[in-house]
């Protein structure tokens, strides 16, 4: 058993809505390890993160993208910072991992100033820009295709990871 398709990239790129939308037309059951980690917790993830820190999460994250990998057959999105973990990039080795790539003047505009977002507390460009800096080669290193999603809608991005993934006659 494994994923049809694997989506990573950073919060803003749109994982959840394409995920959503590429289970649809492929009539297939849609994953997101993020809301694993809530349903398994009844906790949210910032509420993870301030009560019991980031390495907590990190790891009910890692225990959440193994068990996904094994289990899942549709569309699986993992969160933003799942590919940080070296163990969580060995387990993708072999899947079709599609990394949305999402600019720094749209991530923040999708992620909004207000937002609740733990890792984003204080300058929220500021935090974005440092997490696409340090994330993005990571990404890059883990995906079998990348698409950017800036300027499109999230059809248009489904569209054009089934274009990239289904074979062609």
């Amino acid at each position: 058993m494994s994923p049809r398709i694997v989506l990573i990239g950073p919060m803003g790129a749109g994982k959840t809505t394409v995920a959503e939308r590429l289970g649809e037309r492929w009539q297939l059951p849609v994953r997101d390890t993020d809301q694993d980690v809530e349903s398994e917790t009844g906790r949210t993830i910032s509420d993870i993160f301030v009560e019991s820190g980031e390495a907590h999460f990190r790891e009910l994250e890692r225990a959440a993208v193994a068990r996904a990998l094994a289990e899942h057959e549709g569309v699986l999105s993992l969160g933003g910072g799942a590919v940080l973990d070296p163990e969580t990039r060995a387990h993708l080795s072999g899947h079709t991992v599609v990394f949305l790539e999402v600019g720094l003047a749209e991530a923040v505009r999708r992620v909004g100033l207000g937002t609740g977002r733990p890792l984003l507390l204080g300058n929220v460009r500021g935090r974005i820009k440092a997490l696409l800096d340090e994330r993005t080669p990571i990404y890059r290193s883990v995906a079998t295709h990348s698409v950017s999603t800036d300027e499109l809608d999230p059809d248009e991005v489904a569209a054009r990871i089934i274009d990239l993934v289904e074979e062609k006659p």
